[in-house]
């Protein structure tokens, strides 16, 4: 096990939160549950049959036949009535676990959701940007992964990488919200300071083109928004993230060299990157990890295993601490 995953786990059974597993019709979810109750990461809502699954210390819950139903499908119609949909559509859309466990998010009868094995995630993001919706100053929803290394790189080998799975061509704004998200995220879970680096071609301005540009403006609007954040950019990955070309390609940058932080300037970028780093040096990775939304919602990827379930509700939990602490 990373380093990063036992700190989650421990930090996560310093506050225990409820997290609620919608998809109780996979036995991966069932072995995961079993396990967080094992070792007290999380308290546990699985939604399903309570005839079906026997999960001792988690709770079982049916949607259709929950006493809570009715009150939620009430919210839901409120929430959306703009929508112009109706109590009846509202009831119907009750009887779906994934709203129906979002909805306990919504309410406080649980503190987090984490989905996603066998959905999509579209079916997991859905849901949550129509009833929890974004948190209060955040006008996006990305997503990032820690990936935990055998290098020297960021806190002891663990680097977060951004946005690597949601948001395909980010505006300059857009991808300054990113950068102070990730910043705030890595605070949740790591003890240094974040340091960010906003990724490009270019460094400081030596090459041209639209891409270089749009990261440069994304920096300058970064800094607008927290003058205090150790943040820089435009910045090539080895002057992001080796000492010695730092120095030599950015002399008089607080980042270069040292950053913990990589903001790459698409989706595509992203997401090749951390696949790279994943495959080519074995480095664990973690999410994609949501973040923008008010209360904390995680999804899953469809080959998930039951340990991947764990490692997620435990990175949620310590959302929620955060969530609760602001």
């Amino acid at each position: 096990m990373s380093k990063f995953l036992d700190r989650m786990k421990e930090t996560a059974k310093s506050d225990v939160k409820t997290i609620v597993l919608p998809e109780g019709e996979d036995q991966r979810t069932i072995d995961a549950a079993q396990k967080i109750v094992e070792e007290g990461i999380a308290k546990v809502i699985i939604l399903g049959d309570p005839e079906q699954i026997n999960v001792p210390g988690a709770t079982v819950v049916d949607p259709a036949t929950d006493e809570r139903h009715e009150a939620y499908a009430q919210k839901f119609a409120e929430l959306r009535a703009r929508k112009g949909v109706t109590i009846e559509e509202a009831r119907k859309q009750m009887n779906d676990a994934t709203y129906f466990a979002t909805m306990m998010v919504k309410m406080g009868d649980a503190d987090g959701l984490v989905s996603g094995a066998c959905h999509s995630t579209a079916n997991t993001l859905r849901p949550a940007l129509q009833i929890i919706k974004t948190a209060p100053g955040t006008k996006l929803v990305s997503a990032f992964f820690i990936m935990s290394t055998s290098t020297d790189f960021g806190e002891d080998g663990t680097l977060l990488f951004a946005d690597c799975g949601l948001n395909i061509d980010p505006s300059a704004e857009e991808l300054s919200e990113i950068a102070l998200a990730s910043a705030d995220s890595w605070r949740a879970f790591m003890s240094d300071e974040p340091r960010v680096a906003m990724l490009s071609y270019s460094t400081m301005g030596s090459a041209g083109g639209a891409t270089a540009e749009k990261v440069q403006e994304a920096t300058k609007l970064a800094h607008e928004k927290n003058a205090e954040l150790a943040l820089d950019g435009d910045l090539q990955l080895d002057a992001a993230l080796v000492p010695e070309v730092g120095k030599l390609k950015a002399p008089f940058s607080k980042v270069a060299g040292n950053a913990n932080i990589l903001v790459f300037p698409n989706l595509e970028a992203g997401n090749i990157g951390y696949k790279l780093v994943q495959r080519f040096s074995g480095a664990e990775a973690y999410g994609p990890i949501l973040q923008g939304i008010a209360r904390p919602v995680n999804d899953l990827s469809r080959g998930c295993s039951a340990d991947d379930i764990v490692g997620g509700v435990a990175i949620t939990a310590v959302q929620a601490q955060m969530a609760d602490n602001n």
